[in-house]
């Protein structure tokens, strides 16, 4: 059945700092590029009317562009209008009602989007229900949904008193990644790839998401959040599944959702015993955190699929704040030769790897052996790289793609709730330790055991990344992870 399109986007927490850094600039480029033509609605607990919030837009836009298309903010601004109010009260709905009929028709479609605390998510569904606008409408709310299994499944519960699972889209913003998507092209539309991406010719993965500044004023939402919560059960989980599964039956959504709960549910549950847990020296000292924190700010473990294709195959992840750098790379080293046949011997020979940068700035590398120039036949190392942005030009960022499937229909970019319910399963056993973190020094990859998780060799060693350049299509600095709205 063909989703139907959303005639009015209704935004609650229009105000948030969510909304300030990363949504309205999404809505101006759409704007920009013609494909956000319908009504803008924002919900939010403020004294604020449409001309504060409009001339608030502005401000926005122009915070996160250097050269503002005048006409299309006009337009943004002129299509948008102010609904205020608590979300407690249900004639805050009843205004909405109107104001959607006002500006859509009696019979609009509206696609709700809860920039929100997920503690306010069923007050605002239970609030579209108690004025009908849930039996024509979706919901597309934001993370992190829920802080454990039961939670989440609990948060659902909520939900699913007023929308059907077609209707709830939930948002991971990695999925929304152009560099993510081509983990998917990547793999199954290139015969040179696919046909080793198994474990007759991978020894392993490894996963680094690194960022190389602290949590700076964030430390109450931090320590409350800590590493696996941020990062690892959503974000990096997906990554993995997009970088595991089998090919789907099709590319469409629920084929692709389908491939990668078939991963998720093969991914064994982390042994807590084997994780490296760390916390950056000085964390404690943030204003915000408990100085009995046991919350962590790195985390490195090593995951185990469980089925046909990946059975021995471990996957490293690590991830973690004030790193040496700030990047989302991925290498896959390939199982080397049977024999050593050239001068340099097993030993020091490197094997074949492939690395799938995602950012800073995406792109390929194949490392290959050829021989040195001179006597003898003496491997050396070549890669042979590609820089994606630089063949086939800007990426768009992923709240553009977010909005533009969210009023689309388009769940495929969005986490639907049997692979949430496996990723949390996957990593409930490294939820809330009572013991602290290992301390690692700024500017360091974490504490001292996590370099040797993937043996004693360590980890590859990783290129820095390059600086990045301003796209044509400027994307904004991810915002502040649940800084969402009033």
């Amino acid at each position: 059945m063909t989703a139907r399109q959303g005639d009015v986007l209704v935004l609650f927490g229009i105000t948030g700092d969510l909304a300030k850094k990363m949504i309205i600039p999404a809505l101006y480029r759409l704007v920009g590029r013609g494909e956000l033509t319908v009504p803008v609605i924002g919900v939010a607990l403020t004294d604020w009317d449409d001309d504060r919030l409009r001339a608030h837009m502005a401000d926005c836009v122009r915070a996160a562009v250097d050269e503002v298309d005048e006409s299309a903010l006009q337009r943004l601004q002129a299509s948008t209008h102010l609904v205020a109010g608590n979300y407690t009260d249900p004639a805050v709905f009843s205004r909405l009602a109107d104001a959607i009929t006002a500006e859509a028709g009696p019979t609009a479609f509206a696609v709700h989007y809860l920039a929100v605390p997920p503690s306010l998510f069923g007050t605002v569904a239970d609030g579209l229900a108690g004025v009908g606008l849930h039996t024509r409408s979706r919901l597309v709310v934001e993370k992190p949904f829920g802080r454990d299994l039961a939670s989440a499944r609990q948060l659902q519960a909520l939900l699913a008193k007023h929308y059907p699972e077609d209707r709830i889209f939930r948002v991971d913003h990695f999925l929304g990644k152009e560099p993510v998507e081509d983990l998917l092209v990547l793999r199954f539309a290139n015969t040179l790839l696919e046909p080793l991406w198994s474990r007759q010719w991978i020894d392993r993965f490894e996963i680094t998401m690194a960022e190389d500044f602290d949590v700076a004023d964030r430390g109450s939402f931090y320590d409350a959040v800590g590493t696996v919560r941020d990062v690892v059960q959503n974000h990096l989980l997906q990554v993995m599944a997009y970088l595991l599964m089998d090919a789907p039956l099709s590319d469409a959504a629920d084929d692709q959702r389908d491939a990668k709960f078939r991963l998720l549910r093969a991914v064994r549950r982390l042994d807590a015993g084997a994780v490296v847990r760390g916390r950056y020296d000085g964390y404690l000292d943030t204003p915000g955190v408990a100085p009995d924190s046991t919350t962590e700010t790195f985390v490195a473990a090593t995951f185990h699929v469980d089925d046909w294709r990946w059975a021995g195959v471990p996957v490293y992840l690590r991830a973690g704040k004030a790193l040496p750098d700030t990047l989302l790379d991925i290498v896959a080293v390939l199982r080397p030769p049977p024999r050593a046949l050239f001068s340099g011997g097993a030993g020091t020979m490197q094997p074949d790897r492939i690395r799938l940068r995602l950012q800073p700035r995406a792109g390929v590398t194949i490392t290959l052996l050829a021989k040195q120039p001179g006597r003898g036949d003496v491997p050396a190392e070549i890669p042979l790289a590609v820089d994606f942005r630089e063949v086939l030009g800007p990426v768009h960022a992923p709240y553009e793609r977010i909005f533009a499937d969210a009023l689309a229909g388009d769940p495929a970019h969005f986490a639907r709730m049997d692979t949430i319910e496996q990723a949390w399963r996957i990593v409930e056993p490294i939820l809330d330790p009572a013991t602290p973190p290992a301390p690692y020094p700024r500017g360091s990859w974490g504490p001292e055991a996590a370099e040797r998780l993937p043996g004693p060799e360590g980890w590859v060693p990783l290129p820095p990344a390059a600086p990045s350049t301003p796209p044509t299509t400027p994307a904004p600095q991810a915002a502040p992870e649940g800084a969402l709205a009033r």
